[in-house]
């Protein structure tokens, strides 16, 4: 490899320095020059990635940000040059590589990785237990007798629309707690956010499992608005959570995002038999809701004790120290004055509060469009297309065809088949980041909707033919949206933190999150416009 610059050496006379300085060597009253340290030889240098310098005039400046990555570590050359582009299916490995001198200490039992998956089932368990309880609010909501439940038309209209208020009060929080997170990245503590996050969904479903076995049927619209309230500040606080933990695996290996992600599929999935579970053996709506509550308080605790379990490990210790408030440098090497006219400096100060997003979406813009897009095309068809296509068997009547196909072959295929996509990527993790593999990839998934549209979806008016003439066509099609969506998707989130300097890890893994949001109401608004045409 080149040297570029003057360096400092070893011997016995002088060197020039920046400058037009001279210094002698032997480092006895010597005054190095800011921002630079004495070089070591070169067959001691580390391997791997390694700081560039380069002569301007007669001063020592920084490659500038564009083309180097900036941790809290080292700087890494960026992955568009030739030497990357060979390597970019290591990149988690490269960018992961501890500093010259330092061991890194493994993760015991995987005890760091069996946390990461158990917050990612926690933090999406509660929300989907929420949901899950459809005839539950649907009881309820009918002021929890028949002779009652036509007695106010306005609660009837509460009834129909209900689901729509819920889609609502879920989105809007969550988008705006999502902008809130990205300001709050260096202002709050993320052990402060992901703890009271947590205590307020604890405290939410202790509040909703008294309320199971309160009579409403005397004010039903309270109770309307208090459920609202309910799934606005839950999904918020979930929203805090998730992207909160997320943002801290930036600062581990991938292998822990992977986890994270990976648990909240199993969360996902741990709800579509509980609800397959309650509708084979509850015959009380009551206390099929009170024993999904229940369950989410106990995941909730649980949750909370595995996170302060967290920095006890000496794994997580190691990861974590370098997380802290954003800047471009770390300060084991002062700024040149060429380094401060550098873009990223100029964006903001060291002492800066509020995270630079333009760098983040500058970095993050091409895996941003393939979660967009993949997150669209899984909203466009679930639930609004799946849900609505029905066995070409309903008629015999049997349980299969009628009471448990759709929660099997749409819910629970499709969580568990999105669980196996999510979980591969702990093994394989290709294509890379910087392949044009991975967005050819998200846009085939759009022939995925044309599938489910000829299968037997009901009620159709305009396009009335059904082409797939079997039962199998639907399970088949869902398990290819699903292994598709959690293979792709995850490997684009766990890429996004590992683009970035490792500063803005945990704001990018906000502005990630932002990213799957964005998809998620597009796919939705979309949905119904395509109901309507078929």
């Amino acid at each position: 490899m080149r040297q570029q610059g003057a360096l400092a050496s070893t011997g016995g006379s002088k060197q020039k320095l920046p400058g037009n300085r001279e210094e002698p060597r032997g480092g006895a009253g010597r005054e190095e020059e800011p921002g630079l340290r004495p070089a070591e030889p070169e067959s001691q240098w580390p391997r791997g990635p390694r700081r560039l310098l380069r002569r301007r005039s007669d001063d020592m400046a920084f490659v500038p940000e564009d083309d180097e990555h900036h941790s809290a570590n080292s700087t890494y050359r960026a992955p568009g040059s030739p030497t990357w582009a060979e390597r970019e299916t290591l990149l988690g490995k490269q960018l992961d590589r501890p500093p010259p001198g330092l061991q890194r200490p493994e993760d015991r039992c995987h005890a760091a990785y069996a946390i990461f998956f158990s917050l990612g089932v926690g933090g999406m368990l509660p929300w989907n237990f929420f949901v899950t309880a459809k005839e539950y609010w649907a009881f309820k909501l009918r002021n929890c007798s028949s002779s009652a439940s036509r007695r106010d038309p306005e609660d009837s209209d509460i009834l129909n629309y209900f689901e729509s208020y819920l889609a609502i009060a879920s989105t809007v929080p969550s988008l705006l707690c999502l902008v809130a997170n990205f300001l709050l990245v260096n202002r709050v503590p993320v052990q402060v956010r992901v703890l009271a996050s947590l205590v307020v969904t604890l405290s939410i479903f202790v509040v909703m499992s008294v309320l199971v076995k309160v009579d409403t049927s005397s004010w039903t619209r309270g109770f309307f608005t208090v459920t609202i309230i309910c799934m606005a500040i839950v999904s918020g606080s979930a929203t805090i959570f998730n992207s909160s933990v997320f943002g801290l695996t930036g600062s581990f290996p991938m292998r822990n995002a992977q986890a994270l992600i990976s648990g909240g599929a199993m969360g996902g999935t741990i709800s579509a038999v509980a609800s397959l579970v309650d509708l084979a053996a509850s015959n009380d709506v009551r206390d099929s809701a009170l024993a999904f509550f229940l369950t989410a308080v106990v995941f909730l605790g649980l949750c909370m004790g595995l996170y302060l379990l967290l920095p006890r490990l000496e794994y997580a210790r190691y990861h974590m120290k370098s997380v802290g408030p954003v800047h471009v440098f770390s300060g084991e090497e002062g700024l040149t004055p060429d380094s401060l006219h550098s873009p990223l400096v100029a964006s903001k100060s060291v002492e800066s509060h509020t995270p630079p997003l333009r760098p983040i979406l500058k970095k993050t813009a091409g895996l941003g469009f393939c979660i967009i897009y993949l997150f669209f095309v899984t909203a466009l068809i679930f639930p609004a297309i799946s849900t609505n296509i029905e066995s070409l068997h309903k008629s015999s009547g049997s349980p299969w065809t009628t009471k448990f196909f759709v929660p099997l072959t749409t819910f629970l295929l499709l969580n568990f088949s999105d669980l196996c996509g999510r979980q591969i990527t702990a093994w394989i993790q290709l294509p890379g980041p910087n392949s044009k593999v991975l967005p050819v990839l998200s846009l085939l998934r759009t022939g995925l909707i044309p599938l489910f549209v000829l299968c037997n979806y009901q009620p159709r008016v305009h396009l009335t033919t059904v082409v797939f003439q079997s039962d199998i066509y639907p399970m088949l099609f869902t398990c290819l949206l699903g292994l598709s969506n959690g293979y792709l998707s995850t490997l684009a989130l766990i890429y996004g933190p590992k683009i970035v300097p490792r500063e803005l890890a945990e704001a990018t893994g906000v502005v990630m999150s932002f990213y799957i949001y964005v998809g998620l109401m597009l796919g939705s608004a979309c949905s119904a416009l395509l109901e309507h045409l078929i």
